[in-house]
């Protein structure tokens, strides 16, 4: 796993790790840095996902976002 530039973002990717949630490699987009998934072993939760992105316009706005996001995955 890659370590991500901004200190809030990596903190909100280890909360999001702490849960459970995956990392999962970015892929063929130039601006995501990762994807994470809801590690949920039945897969009822494939909806719960989302990317993360390298350079977000407002990088504490957005680890607001994936916190926010792990918080309402059951």
């Amino acid at each position: 796993m890659k370590i991500h530039p901004n200190k809030h973002i990596q903190a909100a990717i280890e909360y999001a790790l702490s849960k459970g949630w995956v990392w999962v490699p970015p892929g063929d987009s130039a601006h995501c840095f990762c994807k994470l998934r809801c590690g949920n072993p039945e897969g009822e939760h494939r909806d719960h996902q989302m990317s993360v992105w390298s350079t977000p316009k407002s990088a504490e706005n957005h680890a607001k976002q994936i916190r926010r996001k792990v918080k309402h995955c059951p």
